[in-house]
């Protein structure tokens, strides 16, 4: 839908939608490259973005806090039909992102308890 085809009165500047969202437009233009949200054109050139879109943003952030990058995020945009909740699509995608961070959780802990027994061995601590 272009700008002709709406009012642009119901549209959202990236200005207000940065204050809504309180994320900052340098961000949000961020997103709209990376396609996680779209933004039309007004007459003059400037970004108009549904009110929807404010829905959407959190639904970003709550992925982009679960670790996901936004490339895994696009893909899951058609798994998000309520902001609160994921549809089950999104479920494989998920678990591979859990396992993968269990490894590396895993992976730490397994450095961590080799940097201690090190720390130990150092200052004649036992374990």
């Amino acid at each position: 839908m272009t700008s002709a085809n709406r009012d642009e009165m119901d549209l959202l500047r990236v200005g207000d939608l940065s204050e809504l969202t309180g994320v900052n437009t340098r961000l949000l233009r961020y997103y709209e490259n990376q396609g996680l949200i779209r933004a039309e054109r007004s007459t003059g050139g400037h970004r108009l973005f549904d009110p929807a879109v404010v829905e959407q943003i959190r639904s970003v952030r709550l992925l982009l806090a679960a670790g996901l990058p936004t490339r895994v995020i696009g893909e899951l945009l058609e798994c998000i039909n309520d902001p609160d909740r994921l549809e089950p699509c999104a479920v494989p995608t998920l678990m591979e992102h859990l396992v993968d961070y269990d490894e590396r959780i895993a992976s730490l802990v397994g450095t961590r308890d080799t940097l201690q027994r090190l720390i130990d061995a150092s200052t004649g601590a036992s374990a």
